[in-house]
């Protein structure tokens, strides 16, 4: 259950970014293995495999400078040598806001990650949080770099280290949001191993913080009982707007509440008078108004820009008749308009919603992902992030009317010289009682009409998310090696509306996979697919669907859940988000509503598994824990099904480890070469003959022990 909801509670599992060299022969994609030459497609370019996907950069955070000529921004690239276990580590790049993406250039190197990037008001210093002090006390810190290049330097030096930062209007001070400094006595205990944990007691709770940059002082604005996020000055720098959540325990993640403080008397209010959950506040230009986000329920339900007078009262809803979620509000330089993002279907496009009248424009209409970051002061200037299934994500520049997106970075340009597989949205009829429900294709490499290929059927996570028109390095390393995958956005999805994203409510296992089977349908039906081999996989809601599939129908040849949740009554106490579980169960724990838990668990069915199953799971998933994959190992081991169950050390629910990440996509290569009868070709012949060798027996086992 990747549980990413528009809170963004889950992590991805991800590709990390630095080539290590791909190896694979000269041969058609249904060929042997690989071993020392570099594959092509028919029009001779190369096919993208695991190391490729190691590769990819991932750019992100582009923030304007204030006069709009420069952006600064992140870019995530793999530092991992021969010997070295390897890291991703984020660098600070800037680039002219006109482009070319020639011009861009890299401020930061070293094995240290940036983040949190900011200029300073009069565009002189960049500024963005990176550890400090020795490896293993090091704390995130303030460090500061000339807007022109140089050596970066340290400026805050927070006992507790800094989660977040501004700058003051007038470029003095930040505002830092951080912990208070640690407690001396239970470091020493903790020296001595003396450090047993008392669960969700002495959580560190994030408070507001200014820190003078000249002198270094530092000053407690609030000591309130919950932990702040996301702070901003009002354009006076006599305010602050901020969000407050009960814990930093991500299941409180949700219970969001605006407030504002006064920052000459210290005195804080909550943003508006509402039992909605609020946040994101942002003030207009001219510091009137406040833009906010609002949900009257957490987690699942619509999330709508609202307005209120800086100085108080009622919110007014800017986006009451618009169906999807709304993302991070951006007030146009005129204060009369506010910019934001949504999904909608398998796009994320940028919208506009009038001040005064409330009414909702779509502004881009890309089959790919599009988000605002900035509005210059002028308005002649937006810039953003822009992804599609053959590019990823790099920054764009436009203009309001949002007529032409400008790409003004390539950080991938080396991908030219790659086929990649072609994408495209399609529509079917759901069996369970005939919705329409769409989803994404990936069809292989040199795809011909006509030709039936092996299909994988891949469900995203969440449930309350969506397959979106991203670059996806997964699907194209499928694609590099002859397989149709099908990435269907069944009911519970995003994109669709609130009624759509509920309707999975006390129906896991039914409407949703009636959605997936059907839509395999569609595929086949459409000649894509061969129905002798079907394989599918899936990763946190995704596994859970994959092990639900497992034990409901013998049409596939193989199966691959990945931190998959087959046990939901445990699954409730050992997750780290009870309350975003029980949305789905009548509010209800497991103890007081046993039979839908139970009736809803994969476990419940295992004993219809006959699929050969390869269970992936994280040793450190806090998420979904590893004893949700050790149920049903320990099932299909007992019953004589043949399964591969392979743990990853160190792994939390999204793989951070380059060579993790790697493992697991070489092992759906082998696992559904196997079954599926079409061997890899983009991956080393060594690697693939050792995964080989850990794979399950072809048959069933018929003696008992």
């Amino acid at each position: 259950m990747t549980y990413a909801t528009r809170h963004h509670w889950a992590l991805s599992a991800v590709a990390a970014c630095l080539a290590v060299g791909t190896v694979a022969l000269a041969m058609p994609a249904q060929g042997a293995p690989a071993d020392s030459t570099v594959v092509h497609s028919k029009d001779g370019k190369r096919l993208f495999g695991s190391a490729e996907a190691l590769r990819v950069a991932r750019v992100s955070g582009p923030r304007l400078s204030p006069d709009g000529s420069r952006v600064a921004y992140t870019v995530a690239s793999l530092d991992m040598e021969k010997d070295q276990p390897g890291k991703t580590v984020n660098q600070l790049w800037v680039v002219p806001a006109a482009g070319p993406a020639s011009a861009a250039r890299q401020y930061t190197r070293g094995d240290k990650s940036v983040g949190g990037t900011r200029w300073s008001p009069d565009g002189k210093i960049i500024a963005f949080v990176m550890s400090a002090g020795d490896e293993k006390d090091a704390k995130p810190q303030v460090w500061f770099v000339y807007a022109d290049g140089g050596e970066p330097w340290q400026v805050t030096k927070h006992k507790g280290g800094v989660r977040g930062f501004e700058f003051s209007p007038n470029g003095k001070t930040l505002l830092v949001v951080a912990s208070p400094a640690p407690d001396e006595n239970k470091e020493k205990r903790a020296k001595l191993h003396d450090d047993a944990v008392v669960v969700e007691h002495d959580l560190e709770l994030a408070q507001l913080w200014t820190w003078d940059i000249a002198t270094g002082a530092e000053k407690q604005l609030t000591k309130g009982d919950f932990t702040v996020t996301d702070a901003k000055w009002s354009p006076d720098g006599a305010h602050i707007a901020f969000t407050t959540a009960p814990t930093p325990l991500l299941d409180d993640n949700s219970l969001q509440t605006a407030w504002v403080l006064d920052v000459a008397s210290g005195n804080m209010r909550k943003l508006v008078n509402t039992t909605d959950y609020t946040g994101t506040a942002r003030y207009s230009p001219d510091g009137a108004w406040i833009a906010y986000l609002d949900t009257h329920d957490a987690l699942v339900h619509q999330q709508d820009v609202f307005v209120v007078s800086a100085s108080g009262g009622e919110g007014r809803n800017l986006t009451a008749h618009f169906d999807l979620n709304a993302s991070e509000p951006f007030w146009g330089p005129d204060g009369k308009t506010i910019y934001f993002a949504a999904e909608t279907r398998e796009s994320n496009e940028v919208f506009s919603t009038s001040v005064a009248q409330g009414e909702v424009k779509q502004l881009t209409t890309m089959p790919g992902v599009v988000n605002i970051d900035a509005v210059s002061a002028d308005g002649h200037t937006v810039i953003g992030t822009s992804t599609d299934p053959t590019h990823p994500t790099d920054v764009f520049r436009s203009d309001l009317s949002f007529a032409s997106i400008e790409p003004i970075t390539n950080q991938n340009a080396w991908l030219a010289d790659y086929a990649l597989g072609s994408t495209e949205v399609i529509t079917w009829k759901s069996s369970k009682d005939g919705m329409e429900i769409d989803g994404i294709v990936t069809k292989p490499v040199d795809f011909a009409a006509g030709h039936k290929y092996p299909t994988l059927l891949n469900p995203h996570g969440g449930p309350t998310a969506a397959s979106l028109l991203g670059f996806n390095p997964g699907e194209q390393i499928m694609a590099s090696n002859g397989y149709v995958v099908l990435e269907p956005n069944f009911r519970g999805s995003t994109g669709r509306g609130e009624a759509f994203a509920t309707a999975n409510q006390n129906d896991w296992g039914g409407g949703d996979y009636r959605d997936d089977m059907s839509g395999v349908d569609a595929v086949i039906a459409r000649g894509w697919a061969d129905p002798a081999r079907l394989g599918a996989f899936g990763w946190s809601y995704g596994g859970f669907m994959t092990f639900w599939i497992d034990t409901q129908t013998d049409r596939f040849k193989a199966i691959s859940p990945g931190a998959g949740l087959p046990d939901l009554y445990s699954m409730y106490s050992q997750t780290d988000i009870h309350r975003y579980l029980r949305v789905f169960f009548n509010m209800k724990s497991p103890w007081d509503n046993f039979q839908e838990y139970w009736d809803h668990s994969p476990m419940k069915y295992v004993a219809n598994v006959k699929t050969p199953t390869m269970i992936l799971h994280g040793q450190a998933d806090t998420r979904v824990p590893i004893p949700q994959a050790q149920e049903f190992f320990r099932a299909l081991t007992e019953r004589h099904v043949p399964v591969e169950f392979v743990t990853y050390p160190r792994e939390n629910h999204g793989f951070t480890e380059p060579r993790h990440i790697q493992d697991r996509y070489q092992r759906y290569l082998v696992f559904f070469g196997k079954y599926l009868n079409n061997p890899p070709v983009t991956e080393p012949r060594d690697v693939v003959e050792r995964m080989s060798k850990d794979l399950p027996a072809q048959e069933v086992a018929t003696t008992k022990p």
